[in-house]
């Protein structure tokens, strides 16, 4: 790092061709007039000066010394921008990006040359953009997103339905229905703040009605046509993640323009994630704007074309802090050779193609199966990750191994392929794969759902024919994992993952052929052993004044009267102020998901999203609450949204749907 010095413009209004105008935040390196320098943006809606300002304030500084200007950008209708938010992933937003990549390199200070960085909502659009292909767009990082809108994202996975799609829903609800900082607007903070409140929409409504691959999710969906690709890209994951398939996506799809890293980390920047260890993004990064940016001849083009941490038998549950394991490269992507499983005559897992006579056995797993599944969408190395998959074994189909005489290692997307007939024309099939230590206690490797409905193709699915065998052929999540001498490797089947997945209508149960089973687990093979430069600063983000310290409960109860069980979670950030700014902001999440193990039309989920921001006598807040609850025939939703300023109840909206359910 050059150790430039720089300034922060805590504001800078860039105005569309619409007229609108969206607010940036940007962070310029001294002397950019006379010394023009390249630029990145990262383009979000969820609030520059409060929602990602720890983040922003822990990455973009270094860019700013390295000579990198630094753009964070909210979207239309969040933060100080005008407007009103309409959508995810939409034509105009991705218009509106291309237009700032353009207005960005037309300024003074610029070299016109712009890169695009983002994780999750901002990894989404950075490589949905540079599919568009803006000239001055040069090379992007995207951490934590997705090439598949449909399958990889928080919506639906294989045709099932992810219960985070309503907490989600639920999410950006009250992120957009938050005010703007008067302090930056003015007197219209107000006029904008109505305009968002009017304007917005509970987005689950639109979301489930595309329940199938339609055009909906193939929008934005970058694999749709990896071959048109061409903007050098670092694809970023962590294996706590729900959105770990990304980099391996990307580099199986032959296209060169693509650099993977896989580390064990939830859904955060490499620099301070969890678990540890981590990885220094801050060097990379430069180093990688270095090159497509400004043209710095440095190791960026001899890079591996993918890098991955394996996990060393790590012990889940409680608070993982640091995953034992290795780091190894590829220098080249191949197809990986694969270690096959199958079950033999004593229903043994073992190495090889089994010769086993037919075997059917029925399964139909109580529908409270997965409580110690975490979230698909993790934020810390607590119990939001997959804990010890004790509890869900035992309520599953189980095959294993003998404990292994000598240690394996793994590194791709492993599949399984298995007969199976359904009970009914619509059943979940869900797969895990565990790590089975020597005291009992389990950690899951891999998993994976599907509709069975769904299982020749997400676009046009079809009804199992009832009691009919077929095949199937099912991929899991990527997994990068070294199974230790003395540890077994359990297969685990069900017909529940819950609360991850939402049942299906039936719960009807399938029959499986368990000698037709074949796991094909992708060995790690050739590959270098590599060391990892750990952040230099091992605590980067800033710290605010705390006001009101956070809080996170985590529970599974039974009802002992009506035989339900309740999961419910309780988040609370506390009360932070920035220090520059004097805003304080708060958020509080209450969810309750229930259902009885016998019965999947007794699916229930409550969300509740509570925001506070405040500096001196100026207090509003917004309540935004949802509930989802289902017949065998549709989805039913609602949701409620008040604002408050002060006291004073200033706005309230009811929504209300019921959407069919199509083939889920």
């Amino acid at each position: 790092m050059s150790g430039r010095k720089y300034s922060v413009i805590e504001n800078e209004w860039i105005t569309l061709q619409d007229s609108t105008r969206l607010a940036a935040r940007i962070w310029m390196p001294e002397n950019a007039l006379a010394d023009p320098v390249p630029a990145v943006l990262e383009f979000l809606p969820y609030r520059k000066r409060d929602g990602t300002c720890v983040r922003d304030e822990a990455t973009y500084p270094a860019f700013a010394e390295a000579g990198i200007a630094g753009i964070r950008v909210d979207i239309r209708g969040s933060g100080e921008s005008d407007g009103v938010i309409d959508g995810e992933y939409t034509p105009l937003e991705l218009a509106n990006a291309c237009e700032i990549i353009g207005w960005i390199a037309e300024q003074p200070w610029s070299n016109g040359s712009v890169g695009m960085m983002g994780i999750s909502w901002g990894g989404f659009n950075c490589m949905q953009v540079a599919a568009l292909k803006p000239p001055a767009l040069k090379a992007v990082i995207s951490i934590a997103s997705t090439v598949d809108r449909y399958n990889d994202d928080i919506h639906y996975k294989n045709g099932t339905h992810l219960s985070a799609q309503l907490s989600w829903a639920t999410t950006m609800l009250a992120y957009q229905s938050r005010s703007p900082d008067k302090a930056i607007t003015g007197d219209s903070w107000k006029d904008m703040w109505l305009e968002r409140l009017n304007g917005g929409h509970f987005m689950m409504e639109e979301w489930l009605s595309h329940q199938t691959r339609d055009a909906f999710w193939k929008h934005g969906s970058v694999g749709e046509n990896f071959t048109d690709y061409n903007t050098p890209s670092m694809v970023i994951a962590g294996w706590a993640d729900g959105y770990r398939n990304t980099p391996f996506k990307s580099v199986e799809s032959g296209n060169r323009h693509f650099t993977a890293l896989i580390g064990p980390w939830v859904h955060k920047y490499p620099h301070f994630a969890w678990p540890k260890p981590r990885a220094d993004f801050l060097g990379e990064a430069i180093a990688w704007w270095n090159h497509w940016l400004r043209g710095e001849a440095n190791t960026v083009p001899d890079w591996p074309q993918l890098r991955g941490f394996i996990q060393d038998g790590p012990v889940a549950g409680g608070r993982r802090t640091e995953d034992p394991g290795f780091w190894v490269a590829k220098s080249v992507w191949s197809q990986p050779e694969t270690e096959i499983y199958s079950a033999n005559t004593d229903g043994i897992l073992q190495n090889g193609v089994s010769n086993a006579a037919a075997c059917p056995v029925y399964i139909r797993s109580a529908l409270d199966t997965g409580t110690t599944a975490g979230e698909w969408f993790t934020l810390k190395p607590d119990a939001e990750m997959a804990g010890d998959q004790v509890i869900d074994d035992e309520k599953s189909y189980i095959l294993e191994t003998k404990p292994f005489q000598d240690a394996r290692s793994y590194l791709g997307i492993p599949e399984v392929e298995l007969i199976v007939a359904s009970k009914a024309p619509l059943a979940n099939l869900v797969i895990r794969l565990v790590d089975v230590h020597p005291d009992g206690r389990a950690t899951r490797i891999s998993f994976g759902v599907l509709n069975l409905a769904h299982r020749n193709g997400y676009e046009h699915p079809e009804p199992m024919p009832v009691d009919e065998p077929v095949a199937i052929r099912m991929r899991l999540d990527a997994c990068g994992y070294r199974l230790k001498e003395g540890h077994r490797l359990r297969i685990a089947i069900s017909t529940a993952y819950w609360p991850m997945i939402l049942p299906d209508p039936y719960n009807a149960g399938i029959t499986i052929d368990r000698s037709s089973l074949k796991l094909s687990l992708p060995l790690l093979g050739e590959c270098d052993y590599i060391d990892m430069k750990q952040p230099d600063n091992e605590d980067p983000l800033p710290h605010y004044p705390v006001l009101c310290p956070a809080e996170t409960r985590r529970t599974v109860e039974r009802d002992l009267m009506s035989g339900c069980t309740n999961y419910n979670i309780y988040e609370d950030t506390g009360m932070s102020m920035h220090p520059d700014t004097g805003l304080a902001t708060r958020q509080t999440r209450e969810e309750q998901w229930s259902i009885h193990p016998d019965n999947p039309l007794s699916m229930k989920g409550v969300c509740e999203w509570m925001t506070f921001m405040e500096r001196g006598d100026w207090k509003l807040k917004t309540i935004a609450g949802s509930q989802m609850t289902c017949t065998a025939t549709s989805w039913k939703i609602s949701a409620c949204l008040q604002a408050y300023e002060g006291e004073q109840l200033i706005f309230k909206k009811e929504y209300a749907a019921e959407i069919p359910r199509n083939y889920m």
